[in-house]
């Protein structure tokens, strides 16, 4: 009967999945997790078969051991992981609040949750988590964090105190608040140790400092940015790293051919950032515009992009 019983939660699971789309179904305020920051309704996208019927494997495998001990902080958390990968980020923030409400002083129930608000367009709440997640920290040795969905290597990454750094940067980026990103991007270069990670904090913390007219010490940062790095997974933002360089032109980035909605959500960001760098704004503007007809909401570079075109929006 336990086996029935999963293969129907599946095909449930399925269904509903299914139906989430970039459009409005019936039904599906209920389903929406986000609101655009230009006010567009977000849905989730309707994801490969193979691949959908995979990370339903895997959650309801992570509610199975949930369901049997849901004080285990772990289990909290990779259930919440889990249903994030669904792009049910909603049902993954109430997942990490009953948690946070059971361990109050487990930095990464906030560093999870703060990251699915940020997922959410919700960066004063992403704030407050991952501020206190770094207050939990802040006497404690980082440790390597795992990855819910491994690289090919299957060699996890990024630590809990990149990952808190990391995400408190990019909410105050979001923000526009580079000042306050600059020195979490700082703080998060210090246990940025590897080459995918230190790619990673590199990129956005040069934006940012670009952001603030520091072109000099942005260019200090991609000195540190060669071609024969030990990148794993980071590959999209060595890339955009090594095209700030002027080491690969501008239009190696963006191949109409073989780009998905997350390549150009995440090539699409640094390529638009080179433009307004370079004073090419309206160059800039139209390829925000067109990482925001995609359907890889999730991305941080579509969400940056997001708020680039509302900063303008409020301008005019």
């Amino acid at each position: 009967m336990k086996h029935l019983a999963g293969s129907f939660l599946i095909a449930t699971l399925c269904l509903t999945i299914a139906k989430g789309q970039s459009q409005p179904t019936p039904g599906a305020a209920l389903q929406r997790p986000a609101t655009s920051l230009l006010g567009a309704p977000l849905f989730p996208p309707v994801l490969p078969k193979g691949q959908k019927e995979k990370l339903l494997q895997h959650y309801l495998a992570a509610k199975a051991d949930y369901d049997t001990d849901p004080a285990n902080p772990d289990y909290i958390i990779w259930f919440g992981r889990r249903a994030a990968y669904l792009w049910r980020y909603r049902k993954a923030i109430e997942i990490f609040s009953k948690g946070i409400e059971a361990h109050p002083n487990d930095p990464r129930l906030y560093r999870h949750r703060g990251h699915r608000y940020v997922t959410v367009r919700e960066f004063g709440k992403a704030i407050e988590d991952l501020r206190k997640a770094a207050e939990l920290t802040s006497v404690r040795a980082d440790e390597i964090e795992p990855d819910g969905q491994p690289n090919a290597k299957n060699i996890p990454t990024g630590t809990l105190k990149s990952n808190i750094w990391y995400h408190l940067g990019l909410a105050y980026y979001l923000q526009g608040d580079f000042t306050r990103a600059l020195d979490a991007y700082r703080e998060c270069m210090k246990y940025s140790t590897n080459d995918d990670m230190l790619c990673a904090t590199a990129d956005w913390l040069s934006m940012t400092l670009r952001r603030l007219d520091r072109t000099e010490e942005a260019a200090d940062i991609l000195a540190k940015i060669h071609e024969n790095m030990n990148i794993i997974e980071n590959f999209s933002y060595h890339k955009r790293l090594l095209m700030y360089k002027g080491i690969l032109p501008v239009d190696s980035l963006l191949n109409p051919g073989g780009m998905n909605d997350l390549d150009i959500a995440t090539q699409g960001y640094g390529v638009a950032n080179w433009y307004f760098y370079n004073g090419k704004n309206e160059r800039a503007r139209d390829l925000f515009r067109r990482i925001t007809e995609g359907s890889y909401w999730a991305a941080f570079g579509y969400i940056a992009a997001e708020a680039e075109l509302a900063r303008t929006r409020r301008k005019q």
